[in-house]
């Protein structure tokens, strides 16, 4: 059962030294254990650091969003798409609602967009810098809604 609440500074750099997303710059990332808060593979090493570990992390694709998968590109008629203009890079909801996929336009033609269903980090390899500012016990209402509540959770 998930006990801990863990907060963490991280710099995420894909397999070619290039910085994908950090927290340098606000507050550290702070996730309930055990309840798919953050990656897998990453949380495996963050729950055996201790506060101010400080440790980089390659997280192989398999355990971070998974392998690319093939099915999850479709082409779709320009004239079937809810805009104009689209452009290689925009992203979009694959329906209503908000839990709706996200798509991004990969290939762009004067008739077709090809939209990427995959997570954009799917099929990488990814490389964590972390540091562990804050280690602590879940209470009993975070561990029953399954998400920290106060700092760096949704707080209510």
């Amino acid at each position: 059962m998930a006990n801990k609440v863990i907060s963490f500074h991280y710099t995420l750099t894909d397999s070619t030294g290039k910085t994908l997303d950090s927290s340098a710059d606000g507050e550290p990332l702070t996730f309930l254990e055990g309840v798919g808060q953050i990656i897998p593979g990453l949380e495996t090493h963050l729950r055996a650091m201790k506060v101010g570990d400080k440790k980089n992390v390659t997280v192989p694709a398999k355990s971070a969003y998974g392998e690319k998968d093939p099915a999850n590109v479709v082409e779709v008629g320009l004239d079937k798409m809810p805009t104009r203009g689209i452009k290689v890079g925009d992203r979009f909801r694959a329906g209503d609602g908000p839990n709706a996929p996200i798509v991004t336009a990969t290939k762009v033609t004067d008739t077709h967009v090809t939209l990427d269903g995959n997570h954009p980090l799917a099929g990488m390899d990814l490389t964590f810098a972390v540091e562990v500012t804050a280690i602590r016990d879940a209470t009993e209402e975070e561990l029953d809604h399954g998400h920290v509540h106060g700092p760096g959770g949704h707080g209510h």
